[in-house]
């Protein structure tokens, strides 16, 4: 007999995409068992008049689907890791993590223009976005913009801002690549901290072997150390704290960002083995937060 799988996800439609992800390679690779999308929608999804750090953070968007696994109605959950809170649960760990998409942020202009209209604001609401973009771009204003994906990209062909700054790994899960207008590197913008990464998690307990050959030895390198660095900082999901990871081979280099409480930011880099990666992310913190 199929066992049947059922993935909790965010309603929105990146957060289905993703779960999808998952649901294919299950399809694929594990033919007696079959996967169920369960969606609902989460706090985070609901409370649009405020930023995150005025509500609880981003970790509003994973609270409604653990208390689901913790009740039995899913099996596990899928999750941007960017949203998932730097303390998890001994009865809900993240059971892996998939192969990163671009982690880069990316600039989106109103549907149809090629020219940015730099007398309108420019939407995000991350501190940690809008602290690099004044370094960028110091003349421009900076203005909030929550919601998902479309609708913040509604807002802006509306003509409320002149431009957004959005991750490109949501865009390219949603088939809107073509909407990216400039990629920016992570020199320029850092990106947050498991940007691009998916995190699966489950039940302490139960046997989710099957799952293995979705994850990933670079992305679990790469997360150990940038969610080593954030939590170190005592940073949580809207802190203007960021960490980003490359691993190549054997060696890991991880930039750091964190704000420096004068209404600016220092970035720094550190290089160390990848079997060191939360001893890496551990020692740029430090170091950072003794230089502050």
């Amino acid at each position: 007999m199929r066992k049947v799988f059922r993935i909790g996800s965010r309603e929105s439609a990146l957060a289905v995409a993703q779960a999808q992800y998952l649901m294919d390679h299950i399809r694929q690779k594990c033919p007696m068992i079959t996967p169920e999308l369960v969606t609902m929608k989460t706090t985070g999804d609901r409370i649009l008049d405020r930023s995150l750090d005025q509500v609880g953070g981003k970790g509003l968007f994973v609270k409604e689907l653990e208390q689901a696994l913790l009740d039995g109605r899913i099996d596990a959950c899928v999750h941007s890791l960017k949203d998932v809170p730097m303390d998890v649960s001994e009865k809900l760990p993240i059971l892996g993590f998939s192969a990163r998409e671009d982690a880069r942020d990316v600039l989106v202009l109103p549907q149809g223009e090629t020219t940015w209209d730099r007398s309108k604001p420019i939407g995000t609401s991350s501190a940690r976005r809008s602290m690099q973009l004044h370094k960028l771009y110091p003349e421009i204003t900076v203005l909030p913009v929550r919601g998902n994906v479309q609708t913040r990209l509604k807002k802006l062909d509306n003509g409320e801002f002149g431009a957004v700054v959005l991750a490109a790994a949501g865009l390219k899960r949603l088939g809107l690549e073509e909407r990216i207008t400039r990629y920016f590197s992570p020199e320029e913008l850092l990106p947050a901290a498991g940007q691009g990464i998916l995190a699966v998690q489950g039940r302490a307990g139960e046997d989710y072997s099957f799952l293995d050959s979705f994850f990933d030895a670079d992305s679990c390198v790469a997360a150990e150390a940038e969610r080593a660095f954030v939590r170190e900082l005592d940073g949580g999901c809207s802190s203007p704290i960021a960490a980003y990871a490359k691993v190549n081979g054997e060696q890991l280099i991880l930039y750091g960002f964190c704000d420096t409480y004068d209404g600016s930011y220092t970035c720094e880099r550190a290089s160390g083995s990848r079997h060191q990666a939360e001893q890496t992310g551990i020692g740029l913190a430090r170091y950072m937060r003794d230089g502050l």
